[in-house]
């Protein structure tokens, strides 16, 4: 049975006459930064997002927060060149963003540091770095550094740290900020929203779909791990799977403690260091657990030694959506015009890609370059 229930804060649906334009299953920063780019580009449409439970696994709500190009489409040229445009469109979304909602995102991009703790892995990533910028045309910018260097730019790290790889292009971004000021933003726009809506079926009509009781000519699916589930009654092929990943936040350190973006750690806006970087695959178990938060504690003070002076506040886990190949999935279904699939475990990265060329695609007015690029990121890439 399909439930939803309104949300006080936000928008809610009532009494519908007329179907939306638009419906878009998922409520988090893969559905808002969609809505929020179909709003500004046709601010009379009239679109719905029909958003889950707090309950639910909400990839959004555990993100690490990185807009992150380093490594991203080495073995997928199309996800190569996607994330790095992803990253570039971030400055200016980020400025809009801010001045409509009027929410400090903490958006920062001075650049990412990803560490090597063996030669080994130092190669690894220096043939992966020189697979994005051979992708990418020269486009993605790197510097592979030895240890010297990468302590000239990040003093304190560990004797293991054997070198790391810099990048210009990489940012973060507060994750829950973000998701507060698209929800903010598509409000203040006349975007709809209905929250704790179970979405069970989807009936397919003469001209449109019927979701939870709502009819939309259009639907995009971007609820995530369900996505899979939903796809198929639409006919469509959207393969994605959970990944765990925990995180740990630490007592607020000295301002400019880590300056710089990573996968391992950040610094927040609010001084806490965010440690991360576990790879788990324990189906929907999103629970912290003690084994692999002190993996990732381990680590992490191998890479900054003076980090072990400080005292852990919290922890959680979250469950990342992954393809196959863990690229983006854009799909539009074949058999019924107007139905859309969004899979991607790229959130804050893309989230004005999403905003951007993604809605353009869409709305069928993308140049035939950019519809290329984003159709290179379909399901015809897995075996069904």
């Amino acid at each position: 049975m399909d439930t939803c229930k309104n949300v006080l804060s936000l928008i809610p649906a009532y009494n519908q006459l007329e179907p939306y334009d638009w419906i878009i299953v998922g409520g988090g920063l893969v559905g808002a930064s969609i809505a929020y780019g179909l709003i500004q580009k046709q601010p009379q449409l009239r679109i719905l997002v029909l958003d889950g439970a707090d309950t639910d696994h909400r990839a959004s709500v555990g993100n690490f927060g990185l807009i992150w190009v380093q490594g991203k489409g080495h073995n997928f040229p199309a996800y190569a060149n996607w994330s790095l445009q992803g990253a570039d469109l971030w400055p200016q979304f980020a400025r809009q963003l801010i001045h409509e909602s009027q929410i400090d995102i903490a958006y920062q991009r001075q650049g990412g540091l990803e560490f090597a703790l063996s030669q080994q892995h130092l190669s690894v990533l220096s043939e992966e770095m020189a697979a994005m910028a051979h992708h990418t045309q020269g486009g993605f910018q790197y510097t592979l550094l030895d240890r010297d260097a990468a302590l000239a730019l990040q003093p304190g790290l560990g004797e293991s740290v054997v070198g790391a790889v810099y990048s210009p292009q990489d940012g973060q971004v507060n994750p829950l900020y973000l998701l507060s000021a698209l929800h903010k933003a598509n409000q203040l726009h006349g975007v709809e929203y209905q929250s704790r809506c179970t979405v069970e079926n989807i009936e397919v009509l003469t001209q449109g779909f019927n979701v939870a009781g709502f009819a939309a000519k259009q639907i995009v699916l971007c609820a995530g791990l369900d996505n899979q589930r939903l796809g198929k009654q639409l006919a469509m092929h959207l393969p994605v799977s959970p990944v765990k990943g925990q995180i740990l936040i630490t007592e607020r350190a000295a301002a400019g403690t880590f300056t710089y973006a990573s996968p391992q750690l950040r610094q927040t806006a609010e001084g806490t260091i965010q440690i991360g970087g576990s790879h788990e695959h324990t189906g929907l178990d999103d629970r912290s657990s003690l084994e692999v938060m002190q993996a990732i504690a381990d680590d992490v003070v191998a890479l900054m030694p003076e980090l072990a002076r400080l005292q852990l506040v919290r922890s959680w886990g979250a469950l990342r959506v992954m393809s196959p190949d863990g690229g983006p999935i854009y799909q539009h279904s074949d058999k019924y015009k107007g139905a859309f699939g969004v899979c991607c475990h790229s959130g804050v990265t893309l989230a004005a890609a999403h905003a951007g060329p993604l809605t353009n695609w869409l709305l069928n007015t993308l140049d035939r370059d950019q519809k290329i690029l984003i159709e290179a990121m379909n399901n015809d890439r897995f075996s069904v």
